[in-house]
């Protein structure tokens, strides 16, 4: 991940499921992380091992942070009703490196394409409702050395700007390391110098991809 046109992306911090029961039919949607082919493939064989008395377990899946590959599969549905629309689910919502399994146990009643592609796609968003989201961004490290009279105007800097420091020491001076998105850091550093006069030393010690807190799952 060193390029820096995928700055942010959503992503799996933990899996879940959920159900969505349509005219007696149900549908168990699972969720999970995978980093690979082979970690997708391996999870949609366990699902179908776990329910092998299912009529249809149909899967897709998102790898890559740009999204760059995907799979889908019907496992028997009519083509195009069950995994097109559950993979347009996790590319719709921008998530990254997710796979995810939709079993049907047919309720006898037939419920047309139509009928299908909406209870698959229902299927992946309530299963979606039960996992931790995060938000993958890309960042600079940065550590802010200052006195004990500019300490506290720092903290209720980034306090007011959601950024928390990963770390602090307090000697004869008071030394945070921060994590910050690549696109404030500027304005940050701005605001430090000028909340303390100057007496600040900032240095960025790395550039780095990081796991934020995802609004989405406010």
């Amino acid at each position: 991940m060193n390029e820096k046109g995928a700055d942010s992306y959503r992503v799996l911090l933990e899996g879940g499921e959920g159900e969505y029961v349509e005219k007696k039919s149900r549908f168990i949607a699972t969720v999970r992380k995978c980093e690979s082919e082979e970690e997708a493939t391996a999870f949609i064989e366990e699902m179908k091992k776990k329910y092998w008395d299912a009529r249809h377990n149909c899967s897709a899946f998102v790898l890559g942070s740009r999204g760059e590959v995907t799979r889908c599969s019907d496992d028997g549905e009519p083509g195009g009703t069950a995994g097109r629309p559950m993979l347009e689910v996790l590319t719709g919502e921008g998530i990254r490196n997710i796979a995810v399994v939709v079993t049907r146990y047919f309720g006898g009643v037939l419920l047309g394409t139509g009928g299908l592609v909406r209870a698959y796609t229902q299927a992946v968003k309530e299963g979606l409702k039960n996992c931790t989201l995060g938000r993958m961004r890309y960042g600079h490290e940065i550590r802010v050395t200052t006195d004990y009279n500019g300490i506290g105007k720092i903290l209720y800097l980034l306090e007011n700007t959601g950024i928390e420091p990963s770390s602090s020491e307090y000697t004869d001076r008071v030394t945070l390391r921060l994590i910050v998105p690549a696109e404030d850091a500027e304005k940050l550093k701005k605001d430090m110098v000028e909340a303390t006069g100057g007496r600040v030393e900032l240095e960025k010690l790395r550039e780095l991809y990081f796991v934020d807190k995802d609004p989405g799952t406010d």
